[in-house]
């Protein structure tokens, strides 16, 4: 199998996603916790169920939020990744220690110091589109052959399917990561995940850290 890190075929992504951030929490290296967010319908679930059931099992006053990846939007245009973070999971626990927003204006340089600083990620959460793409890093897109020291880069998708500009995490940033969690569900990725299984080479073929766990549905997984 090429898939990168180890595969769960589960009936409740969302469910297994939440049951993945609490562990990493519970057993974090320092006493502060840090994540990178994703957006999509998927990931909405996912932050709706990790809402719903951290309870005092996450103190959320000892997390600092990141994102994996923002559209070059305002932050309360429905098509904002940290517009979706906050009304799905953030509104709904009270509050973060911090959050750092993506803002595309002011270009990837400072992103870039700021995970420096942190030096690694305690958890990266990510999605797989149906082009097999991850984060913002499409298909054939520049932010793929990125300078292995840069961690943050703006992109776009060269086959237009997805809009507007990007900030997004490069595979090195990813890969800074102490665990990455792909969350992956719907009969239309299903093509993608064979594919990269099969050992195409794809954007999340290509993902990289410490621990990498695949949380996919079975209508997912259903060419496997």
């Amino acid at each position: 199998m090429a898939l990168p890190g180890e595969l769960v075929i589960t009936d409740d992504v969302p469910a297994a996603f939440a049951q993945r951030v609490i562990d990493a929490f519970r057993t974090r290296a320092l006493d502060t916790f840090s994540i990178a967010l994703s957006g999509g319908s998927t990931a909405r679930r996912c932050y709706e169920r990790l809402a719903d059931v951290t309870g005092s099992q996450i103190d959320w006053w000892k997390v600092d939020v990141y994102w994996g990846d923002e559209r070059c939007v305002p932050h309360d245009d429905i098509e904002s990744n940290y517009r979706l973070a906050r009304e799905a999971l953030l509104d709904r626990v009270g509050a973060a220690n911090a959050t750092h927003l993506m803002r595309c204006a002011e270009g990837p340089d400072p992103y870039q110091l700021r995970l420096g600083d942190l030096g690694r990620i305690d958890l990266v959460h990510l999605g797989m589109g149906a082009d097999g793409h991850t984060a913002s890093l499409f298909p054939d897109s520049a932010a793929l052959s990125s300078d292995p020291g840069r961690l943050v880069a703006m992109n776009d998708d060269p086959s237009g399917r997805n809009p507007f500009p990007r900030m997004t995490l490069t595979l090195a940033g990813i890969a800074r990561a102490r665990l990455a969690v792909v969350t992956v569900t719907g009969t239309e990725k299903a093509e993608a995940l064979a594919a990269i299984v099969a050992g195409e080479e794809l954007p999340a073929s290509r993902i990289s850290s410490d621990r990498v766990i695949w949380l996919v549905d079975p209508e997912a997984a259903s060419l496997l």
